[in-house]
């Protein structure tokens, strides 16, 4: 045990040496002097001397000091050609959460630019949520929204997540693939969003590896076998482009490489391909100095080697919305080798690789902001787009769900019937389309022409089509939208409009059900006084009484309750008297449930439990389900009202005789009393009898009792019961 203990002390103290050399501050310092002043490297400096203070004593799992993550990150960012506000707060990004250090310390010590990139990047306290989904869900918000602020805190947060896939070996197995998972669904997509290339793949390969390590090697060994095979061919045709390029006078830089693994995994699992089916396992770059080279090069290049015509993208033309342009070519070679050559500027290449993090690199130059205008207005929209998710969507889970919608990277370009590009993820339709245009067109409309012909609104579009929308002043957004909408925009919108719907409904329910409390109390919504309702609503910190009725109407708030902040002093010891039941018409939609532990149905007696979140739950009297509920204040008197209409499943168990056709024989009877069969369960079979469960749509009790009898009258049925 001692010598163990001795090896692995040994062990420890050499990987520290060997880390403290990669990533020490002196390191680092000979990269900044490279691009900085020496006043923005005492920043750095003194970045560092405070974080190393701070982690004093903290180790990570791998059993370095605390304070060489941070500096590792730091690193990353400084190979990017950050500048000193983003490096200082990648040397202090995790002082926040992990020590005891105050946002506002920061503040003090190296401004609120600092503090605000560092505070952006910490998360939340996890003991304020109810599990790890709900915390991540938050924390993403928390992160995206401080995005929107500041650009930088993306940046410093994907350079900390790569160092961390970088040192995964240290966690176990479960975390490794949860970090793996996470990384792959969010982080790499922002990154593809962002432009960051340089990032992004190795984020993808690194991610790759820790979830699926077996497919990971597979692929490797198999990629690396055929690239063997083939270097003389990769070597001929880099010679033959560049050569080509230099006869015409073309200045190019011809580079050869392997496709990202991941890119080829993904490929073959979205496809159904076999791994040798995969075209594009090579990869080819031409970068010229000129756009007007980019176009001239795709000729020569044409020239030496079949083009697969259906293979060819314009990104010059149409960049991607993240900035991305280049020309994509898809070629055959000598023994019918596919591979992809892009074709782009220096600085299209310097943008491809850096994407949005050249925003900070060029203003360290000159003329840097007037070069970038056109990324920089890219994700001025996007971060708008976010925002909207954030006015839109409460619900972090939704908010998260928008934002892995939007970072779809496939897309198609489709025109207005004016001639404006449309972006959209491939698969988008219709709907999309017209919310990408304009909220107000994609709440109303019916139809749509695609290229002149009406087509279905869940029509996926393609690109190149022209889409004129076809609108109805009174048409709405329906909830069947979300089962085919493919943009984060256009899935808030409905949501939204659904909302809103839900909460008119509600904010109705609520008024009737603290009318009610209050005449319980002796009290009613008509002889509220004006300052008895302020000081209701100050108490409960709502800003007006309609936003009060919708926190009823959907279960957040128990009337009963509610209705006691309105007592003046004098009446809060008045006898509560009981009033009428309140009616259910089963038409409240979204704001009222019936239990579907009893199934009640008109005519039956009901009473009603306030449930946060789902509204008012209707439950038959003797339901154990609600004997459970012994609060006075969660339950509410019911009663049916004279005007309800509509059908209700109920729960009938049958006993039959085992005998051939008697499920034929029970589904024809209940069709002939015009009962709706909603689902039948096997039948549950002991000796001679079989038990069978029916759930059965009736209008009111005396239908139900009539169907009940007509059962009865069947030679075969032992009994029937409601369940």
């Amino acid at each position: 045990m001692v010598i163990s203990t001795g090896i692995h002390r040994i062990s420890t103290a050499l990987h520290t040496s060997r880390v403290s050399r990669e990533y020490g501050i002196d390191t680092l310092i000979e990269l900044l002097r490279t691009y900085m002043t020496p006043e923005q490297i005492g920043m750095v400096r003194r970045a560092h001397a405070y974080g190393e203070q701070q982690h004093r004593g903290q180790f990570r799992k791998s059993g370095e000091p605390y304070i060489y993550h941070p500096l590792a990150v730091a690193r990353i960012l400084a190979e990017m050609r950050m500048d000193a506000t983003t490096l200082s707060a990648a040397l202090l990004h995790d002082v926040i959460e992990d020590t005891d250090t105050a946002r506002e310390q920061i503040a003090r010590s190296f401004g609120e630019e600092v503090a605000l990139l560092v505070d952006g990047v910490s998360k939340l306290d996890k003991a304020q949520f109810r599990s790890r989904a709900e915390a991540q869900a938050e924390n993403f918000r928390k992160l995206i929204l401080a995005m929107t602020r500041d650009l930088r805190v993306i940046l410093v947060k994907l350079a900390d997540r790569l160092h961390n896939m970088r040192t995964l070996g240290s966690m176990t197995p479960v975390q490794r693939r949860r970090v793996a998972r996470e990384t792959l669904d969010i982080y790499a997509p922002i990154a593809r969003r962002l432009g960051i290339n340089s990032l992004r793949q190795e984020l993808e390969e690194l991610g790759f590896e820790a979830l699926h390590p077996k497919r990971y090697e597979v692929l490797k060994r198999a990629s690396a076998s055929i690239v063997g095979d083939r270097k003389s061919l990769v070597r001929e045709i880099e010679e033959t482009l560049a050569s080509a390029l230099a006869r015409e006078g073309i200045e190019a830089n011809v580079i050869g490489r392997r496709k990202n693994l991941y890119s080829i995994y993904r490929k073959m699992r979205e496809k159904h391909r076999r791994f040798l089916d995969v075209v594009d396992l090579y990869g080819f770059r031409v970068i010229v100095d000129e756009v007007d080279a980019c176009y001239r090069s795709l000729g020569i290049v044409h020239h030496c080697y079949r083009p697969i015509t259906e293979q060819f993208n314009d990104f010059i033309a149409n960049p991607k919305v993240n900035g991305y342009q280049s020309l994509h070519t898809t070629l055959m070679a000598r023994g019918g080798v596919k591979f992809e050559v892009q074709i782009r500027t220096r600085e299209m290449h310097h943008i491809a690789e850096s994407g949005i993090a050249a925003h900070w690199q060029y203003k360290l130059g000159k003329d840097g902001p007037a070069r970038m205008t056109a990324m920089d207005a890219e994700a001025s929209e996007w971060l708008g787009t976010l925002l909207e998710y954030h006015a839109g969507d409460p619900d972090s889970s939704l908010f998260l769900d928008n934002l892995r919608v939007d970072l779809v990277p496939d897309e198609v370009y489709v025109f207005t019937p004016k001639g404006e590009i449309i972006r959209l993820p491939k698969g988008g339709t219709c709907v999309d389309f017209a919310y990408a245009v304009h909220t107000e067109l994609g709440d109303h409309c019916v139809a749509a022409r695609v290229d002149g012909q009406l087509a279905p609104l869940n029509s996926q579009l393609e690109s190149g089509q022209v889409v004129h929308v076809i609108t109805a002043k009174h048409a709405r957004p329906n909830a069947a939208w979300l089962h085919f909408l493919r943009t984060a925009k256009a899935r808030s919108g409905v949501r939204n409009h659904l909302k809103n719907q839900r909460e008119d409904k509600a904010a109705r329910l609520g008024q009737r059900l603290l009318d009610k409390a209050l005449r319980e109390l002796g009290l009613s919504l008509r002889r509220l006084g004006r300052e008895d309702r302020e000081h209701g609503l100050a108490e409960m910190e709502e800003p007006d009484m309609e936003s009060l009725y919708a926190s009823i109407g959907l279960g957040e708030r128990l009337a009963p309750l509610v209705a006691r902040h309105f007592l003046p002093p004098s009446a809060a010891q008045r006898e509560r008297r009981r009033s009428e039941p309140l009616a259910v018409e089963g038409t409240e939609g979204l704001v009222v449930e019936f239990g579907k532990c009893c199934h009640p149905v008109p005519g039956d007696a009901i009473h009603g439990l306030v449930s946060v979140g789902r509204g008012l739950v209707v439950h038959r009297f003797g339901c154990k389900f609600s004997a459970k509920k012994v609060r006075p204040s969660d339950r509410v008197e019911l009663t049916w009202s004279g005007s309800v209409t509509g059908e209700y499943p109920v729960e009938l168990r049958i006993q039959a005789r085992n005998e051939r056709g008697v499920l034929a024989k029970l589904t024809s009877k209940l069709a002939d009393a015009g009962c709706n069969i909603e689902s039948v369960q096997s039948p549950e079979r002991s000796g001679s009898i079989s038990s069978i469960r029916f759930l059965v749509a009736v209008t009111d009790r005396g239908q139900l009792a009539r169907l009940i009898r007509r059962l009865r009258r069947l030679s075969v049925v032992e009994r029937v019961a409601r369940a």
